[in-house]
């Protein structure tokens, strides 16, 4: 959450040094550069000057990099103490230049802003504090710092400004139409549970993140779900799944969300079971196309019971008090609780190998791995098993589908017969030989339906009875 962070190191000297370029820029007359920030819908054009790089902060509050920061919790925790020492604004140097999915990973788009940055230099100023934090063009210094440049361009926000005033800057600045580059999808929800923590409407963020209120609510609650899930993935070290675990899932996070929403209202115990599974699949990465076949149809076919079981699950409560009220309300049923169990032994799994947790055994971090493995195995067995499945309803429905289609044509034929007989436009030869095949193919049609039906029923029965009188003709 956004919190006030205290002025950096030698913040006196850096805001003389600024405050007397401005005023040199100023004083020097001509046309002057200047960049547009809005704030509080307001525009405000401030003046740009040509900064040492040496003097600039990384700004430890950029929703560029907040998910990521929890890649290594002991650095995060040493950049929540101290944001400006030089091991912390190190670390986000590193998240910088980082893949957004898998910080270990250098990030492409990174490597391609320091390429345009060398062949056509610093385009547009960044932003920065009169403590010298900068607020746009982190990005920018982090690539210009590694091609050696000295300086870069920056304008320069009014003193008073507080840093919820720099956090609102920065996000306008980020979901203007003309942006370069997206936030990661964690971030933007980061971001969006920032703005509701000040207090604004859903339908007011909705409409500056550019989004429907209904698509907010959505997003509000995958971000939930991510934390719950993170919070039960925690082992006895401590160790657990983190923020940036869960980037690249955005579709399947959605598509997840729409399941439930139909599901909840109608059977809430298969739409928790449902939810429980697809999370457990996302979280084994398994693809879009892979998950969507853990469906309605997949509890159906018993495919969870190929599933593993969760090893030493208790005996699931009948009910379940809420402290503070005195009552008691119904447990999940035995099936919830059984996927949840399984769930949560996954998740605790995958936090032990994604996390490699320092205070873990090499035994434990390999029985972990092993239940990762297990789990991963019968999913994709159970996956594969239900696709077939699925292929097979498909051609099943296909014949009675495809009729569907050929009906609706001839409906729709009918109209145009009777538009075409009105206009004395109907050329009735070539009519009659479109008949002909509708008949030739009717024919063929009665062959198969006709076929291993002892009793046929009503629609197949007129079927062969028109095609027996067409025969006795």
């Amino acid at each position: 959450m956004m919190r006030e962070l205290p002025a950096p190191p030698r913040a006196d000297e850096f805001g003389e040094l600024i405050s007397k370029r401005v005023e040199e820029v100023r004083e020097a007359g001509g046309t002057r550069e200047t960049v547009s920030v809005e704030l509080n819908g307001q525009p405000l054009h401030v003046e740009v000057i040509d900064l040492p790089l040496s003097s600039l902060y990384y700004n430890p509050s950029t929703h560029r990099i907040r998910a990521q920061r929890s890649h290594d919790p002991e650095r995060d925790a040493a950049l929540d103490k101290d944001p400006w020492s030089g091991e912390s604004q190190d670390y986000l140097r590193f998240l910088l230049q980082a893949s957004p999915a898998n910080p270990d990973l250098r990030d492409k788009d990174f490597d391609t802003l320091k390429d345009s940055l060398k062949e056509y230099g610093q385009n547009d100023p960044g932003l920065v504090t009169r403590h010298g934090v900068l607020v746009n063009g982190n990005t920018r210094a982090a690539a210009l710092r590694e091609l050696g440049e000295q300086s870069m361009r920056v304008g320069v926000l009014p003193e008073s400004f507080t840093w919820a005033d720099i956090n609102a800057v920065e996000l306008a600045l980020q979901l203007r139409k003309d942006h370069r580059r997206d936030y990661s999808y964690i971030n933007r929800l980061l971001a969006m549970e920032e703005q509701a923590s000040l207090g604004r409407t859903p339908e007011q963020i909705a409409k500056d993140f550019r989004i429907q209120t209904r698509t907010y609510h959505q997003e509000r609650w995958i971000l939930s779900t991510i934390r719950e899930l993170n919070e039960r993935s925690r082992t006895g070290g401590g160790s657990g799944l983190r923020l940036v675990d869960w980037e690249g899932a955005q579709e399947r996070l959605k598509e997840l969300h729409r399941l439930y929403v139909k599901l909840e209202s109608v059977d809430r115990d298969q739409a928790d079971v449902l939810k429980e599974l697809r999370l457990a699949a996302i979280l084994l990465n398994f693809s879009k196309t892979d998950v969507r076949h853990i469906d309605e149809d997949f509890l159906k076919g018993g495919f969870r019971d190929q599933l593993p079981k969760a090893s030493g699950a208790a005996a699931q409560p009948q009910s379940v008090s809420v402290p503070g009220l005195g009552l008691e309300v119904p447990a999940a049923s035995s099936v919830v609780a059984e996927t949840r169990a399984m769930n949560d032994e996954i998740l605790r799994a995958a936090a032990v190998v994604r996390n490699d947790a320092p205070a873990l055994g090499d035994e434990q971090k390999a029985s972990a791995q092993e239940v990762c493995d297990r789990a991963q195995q019968a999913f994709d067995k159970a996956i594969e098993a239900a696709g077939r499945s699925a292929r097979l309803r498909k051609r099943k429905q296909l014949a009675p589908a495809r009729l569907a289609d050929a009906c609706a044509s001839i409906d729709q034929c009918v109209s145009d017969l009777v538009q075409a007989r009105t206009s004395r436009s109907l050329d009735e030869e070539q009519f009659d030989e479109a008949v002909v095949k509708l008949r030739d193919s009717l024919l063929k049609l009665a062959q198969q339906a006709g076929r291993g039906l002892p009793q046929p029923g009503e629609g197949v029965s007129w079927l062969l009875d028109a095609v027996s009188s067409e025969g006795s003709r």
